[in-house]
């Protein structure tokens, strides 16, 4: 039977994905080739952006529509690719991804359409920081504050951001209306009058993030780059909204297997080169160190490709998402999350104890540095909570 016919420069979704996969794959041989050299002098990623818009990918990170766009499970698929080569530009690129999907999370859908458009257009670089509803009593003074104007309104204060701070087109915050309390989140372009960065100091690990904070002086936000309201507490919030913080957090999943792929690969390179500690040769406890470190990545993956697989479901429902859905969704996540957290942390340590090279150490502290604020008993607890009693406040606050 022969295959339907598409629109004229619309190829079909499986050749698009393999393309986009084909892209990743040679992004991820040019980002490692230097990698170690890059995260030695852990200046911010300006070259290593550059790389990613010549490789067309934060125009091919949003979300999909018609002609346009990547679904989830290719989006991931494209994170954890480049992470295994640079986990810095893998966590670039999954926030980037996350962010772009703000105007679904929070806007109306033709607001959303006409944002990505002009995303893909212009291929923006998106970052961000929107925290996570909490309970009020959890709720310190607000870091960014809006007062309304007959325009807009005013955005003060400053926020930490993880990624392409000094690098990145649109800057997702969320902040508290001085007036009504609401808190809203705004897309302010970079290069706003009254935004400046502050790159943050020389860190453990994700040194080519271009990790800083966001100062914002009397920033004019006019009504057009409020995006939407954000729920004061989890349970006042709508079940697609409410996945806004797990499909980051499983994004950064991703990056954190990629970075356990990235360092297993690299040892067993070494290894088979013999620039090992040990050689292969017929070494039954290297076999048995590389059966355990394989097996966990393994296991970890499966679990990732399940929640990645359910959330992407979710995110296809849209607006036919139910309250059940969302939180079965979130735990997933939150398992996922613990179990490539706990791979990532133990494999890259792993590695540095029998192979010996200049840069391995890398894998370890970027994993460590993507894994340090959140910590596994608070996740399992949720996690039973939840499973026990059904609770979705429960499984809301592990991604607190």
């Amino acid at each position: 039977m022969p295959t339907a016919p598409h629109p004229a420069g619309h190829p079909p979704a499986a050749a698009q994905r393999r393309a986009l996969l084909r892209t990743a794959r040679d992004v991820a041989e040019d980002l490692a080739a230097d990698a170690i050299t890059r995260d030695r002098a852990g200046r911010p990623p300006a070259d290593e952006t550059g790389r990613l818009r010549e490789a067309g990918l934060p125009a091919a990170l949003t979300p999909p529509r018609s002609g346009r766009g990547t679904d989830w499970r290719t989006g991931c698929a494209v994170i954890r690719e480049v992470a295994a080569a640079d986990s810095s530009l893998g966590e670039v690129l999954a926030r980037h991804y996350v962010h772009a999907w703000s105007g679904r999370f929070y806007a109306d859908d033709e607001r959303a359409a006409a944002l990505e458009e002009e995303s893909v257009r212009r291929q923006w670089l998106w970052t961000g920081a929107v925290h996570a509803p909490a309970p009020e009593e959890d709720v310190d003074r607000p870091d960014l504050t809006l007062r309304p104007r007959t325009t807009g309104y005013v955005l003060e204060g400053r926020r930490p951001v993880d990624t392409a701070v000094a690098a990145a087109d649109q800057i997702v915050l969320d902040a508290v209306c001085a007036v009504t309390g609401d808190v809203l989140v705004v897309r302010v372009p970079a290069g706003t009058r009254g935004v400046s960065v502050e790159p943050a100091p020389e860190r453990l690990g994700q040194r080519v993030a271009g990790a800083g904070e966001v100062v914002c002086d009397r920033v004019a936000v006019p009504a057009g780059q409020v995006l939407g309201r954000r729920p004061h507490d989890e349970e006042s919030a709508a079940p697609f909204t409410a996945l806004a913080e797990p499909a980051l957090r499983l994004a950064l999943c991703h990056v954190g297997l990629g970075t356990a792929e990235g360092a297993l690969t690299e040892a067993r390179d070494l290894s088979r080169g013999g620039r090992a500690r040990r050689a292969p040769g017929e070494d039954p406890d290297l076999f048995l160190t590389y059966g355990e470190l394989a097996s966990a990545v393994q296991t970890a993956g499966a679990v990732a490709d399940r929640a990645t697989e359910v959330m992407a479901q979710a995110l296809d429902s849209g607006g036919q998402l139910g309250a059940e859905e969302a939180a079965g969704v979130a735990a997933l996540v939150a398992t996922a999350e613990t179990v490539t957290s706990k791979a990532a942390l133990h494999v890259t340590a792993r590695v540095l104890e029998f192979a010996d090279a200049p840069g391995l150490d890398r894998f370890w502290r970027n994993a460590r540095v993507l894994t340090a604020h959140r910590p596994v008993a608070h996740r399992l607890r949720s996690i039973g909570e939840h499973y026990l009693n059904g609770s979705h406040r429960a499984v809301a606050a592990a991604f607190r």
